[in-house]
């Protein structure tokens, strides 16, 4: 894929470190020629971002909280700064509180519920329209993650199935309302991986190694495979492709039950 995203410029949200999804997505992009910009909240993560993102030739680093809008507003404003036009973000961000990815949905708080919403699923409504003044010379890709507990239930995914099938239903309508301007919104799907905010999720050893053993391609999605398919989306070759749910998980997705040999 060398060369495909050649002289288009990107911001890269939620790093968290060298295992991330939005980090196989990043260095997949900056070896398709990506130049590339990125966010961390708080110092911890920009500590374990920096020599990340120094790896990929950027030198750009903004502390954003993507709950208050005046962080947003500057975040955005300094990479207005910097570059004239946008032609790809990638969202990445998500969170609940560890306590509720444990046991019964039935228990999800009021207070847990608002914010996680808030931060997995609004905030890519709220980044949608600080890219969107960017992209509308020459057009653009938004690209947000989520996973099959949107749809199906997976235990102990809880609240955070709601919020993701609230994302992948903001993905249709934004893909709908910037279409006319040439921007293209999607979501990529993986399964389950092994990643600094799949571990907080109750079970996910068990969920991860099921998987493994079941999807068609008796394999748990890559890093390298995610970071792919990102790059065919925000690249010419997926000029055609908005609104979608683009899964990326060794086929899991289509099983009705287990291979037989795990009944």
């Amino acid at each position: 894929m060398s060369d495909m995203l050649k002289g288009k410029r990107g911001l890269i949200m939620g790093v968290a470190n060298e295992r991330s999804i939005a980090w196989g997505i990043a260095k997949a992009m900056a070896e398709a020629g990506a130049e590339l910009a990125f966010t961390y909240q708080g110092d911890a993560f920009g500590t374990r971002l920096k020599p990340l993102a120094e790896s990929v030739g950027s030198d750009f680093m903004v502390d954003v909280d993507v709950t208050d809008d005046a962080s947003l507003d500057a975040a955005f404003d300094q990479l207005a700064e910097r570059w004239a036009t946008l032609d790809f973000v990638v969202h990445a961000i998500a969170f609940s509180d560890k306590s509720e990815l444990t046991g019964r949905f039935l228990n999800t708080s009021r207070a847990n519920f608002k914010h996680s919403l808030d931060i997995s699923a609004y905030s890519f409504i709220e980044i949608a329209r600080r890219a969107h003044p960017m992209m509308t010379q020459n057009g653009g890709t938004l690209l947000t993650l989520t996973y099959q507990g949107s749809n199906r239930v997976v235990p102990n995914y809880n609240v955070m199935g709601v919020a993701k099938a609230a994302l992948e239903s903001a993905t249709r309508y934004l893909a709908n309302d910037l279409g006319p301007d040439g921007i293209r919104v999607n979501a990529i799907s993986p399964g389950p991986m092994k990643t600094l905010a799949g571990a907080a999720i109750g079970g996910a050893r068990k969920t991860y190694k099921h998987t493994d053993m079941n999807a068609p391609l008796r394999a748990n999605a890559t890093l390298e495979a995610v970071g792919g398919t990102a790059v065919y989306l925000a690249s010419d070759a997926g000029a055609c492709t908005t609104g979608e749910i683009i899964r990326v998980d060794g086929g899991f997705h289509v099983l009705g039950m287990p291979q037989a040999e795990h009944l």
